[in-house]
Protein backbone atom coordinates (compact mmCIF):
# COMPACT_ATOMS: atom_id res chain seq x y z
CA UNK A 1 0.00 0.00 0.00
CA UNK A 2 3.27 2.72 0.69
CA UNK A 3 4.16 1.74 -2.42
CA UNK A 4 1.26 2.71 -4.25
CA UNK A 5 0.95 5.53 -2.20
CA UNK A 6 4.90 6.98 -3.54
CA UNK A 7 3.50 6.06 -6.82
CA UNK A 8 0.37 8.24 -6.87
CA UNK A 9 2.66 10.93 -5.35
CA UNK A 10 4.63 11.49 -8.44
CA UNK A 11 0.85 11.41 -10.15
CA UNK A 12 -0.05 13.80 -7.87
CA UNK A 13 3.15 16.33 -8.58
CA UNK A 14 2.45 16.13 -12.49
CA UNK A 15 -1.03 16.63 -12.23
CA UNK A 16 -0.22 20.06 -10.52
CA UNK A 17 1.67 20.86 -12.54
CA UNK A 18 -0.36 20.05 -15.59
CA UNK A 19 -2.71 22.34 -14.11
CA UNK A 20 -0.92 25.34 -13.35
CA UNK A 21 0.30 25.08 -17.14
CA UNK A 22 -3.04 24.58 -18.36
CA UNK A 23 -4.07 26.93 -16.37
CA UNK A 24 -1.82 29.47 -17.82
CA UNK A 25 -1.56 28.68 -21.24
CA UNK A 26 -5.42 27.92 -21.93
CA UNK A 27 -6.82 30.57 -19.72
CA UNK A 28 -4.80 33.47 -18.83
CA UNK A 29 -2.58 34.23 -21.90
CA UNK A 30 -5.58 34.41 -24.02
CA UNK A 31 -7.80 36.42 -21.94
CA UNK A 32 -4.27 38.52 -21.25
CA UNK A 33 -3.74 39.25 -25.34
CA UNK A 34 -7.72 39.92 -25.92
CA UNK A 35 -7.18 43.33 -25.27
CA UNK A 36 -10.55 43.71 -23.42
CA UNK A 37 -10.72 45.48 -19.96
CA UNK A 38 -13.14 42.77 -18.76
CA UNK A 39 -10.89 39.68 -19.35
CA UNK A 40 -7.94 41.16 -17.68
CA UNK A 41 -9.10 40.37 -14.04
CA UNK A 42 -10.21 37.15 -14.42
CA UNK A 43 -6.51 36.79 -16.19
CA UNK A 44 -4.73 38.17 -13.03
CA UNK A 45 -7.20 36.19 -11.12
CA UNK A 46 -6.20 33.01 -12.63
CA UNK A 47 -2.22 33.94 -12.81
CA UNK A 48 -1.95 35.18 -9.43
CA UNK A 49 -4.59 33.48 -7.17
CA UNK A 50 -5.82 30.36 -8.53
CA UNK A 51 -2.63 28.91 -9.85
CA UNK A 52 -0.52 29.34 -7.37
CA UNK A 53 -2.95 27.49 -4.58
CA UNK A 54 -4.18 24.39 -7.44
CA UNK A 55 -0.40 24.28 -8.31
CA UNK A 56 1.35 24.38 -4.95
CA UNK A 57 -1.46 22.23 -3.21
CA UNK A 58 -1.37 19.55 -5.40
CA UNK A 59 2.85 19.35 -5.82
CA UNK A 60 2.61 19.70 -1.88
CA UNK A 61 0.39 16.77 -1.33
CA UNK A 62 2.07 14.74 -3.80
CA UNK A 63 5.06 15.91 -1.92
CA UNK A 64 4.17 14.46 1.33
CA UNK A 65 2.67 10.97 -0.56
CA UNK A 66 6.12 10.92 -1.84
CA UNK A 67 8.62 11.09 1.24
CA UNK A 68 5.73 8.98 3.02
CA UNK A 69 4.41 11.08 5.32
CA UNK A 70 1.16 8.70 5.08
CA UNK A 71 2.87 5.65 5.94
CA UNK A 72 0.12 2.52 7.40
CA UNK A 73 1.48 2.65 10.74
CA UNK A 74 4.98 2.57 12.08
Amino acid sequence: MNTIKRILGVVWIVLGLAAGYYLIVSQAIPQFSSGKGEDLVPAIIYTFILMPIITGGLCIFGWYALTGEYRDGD
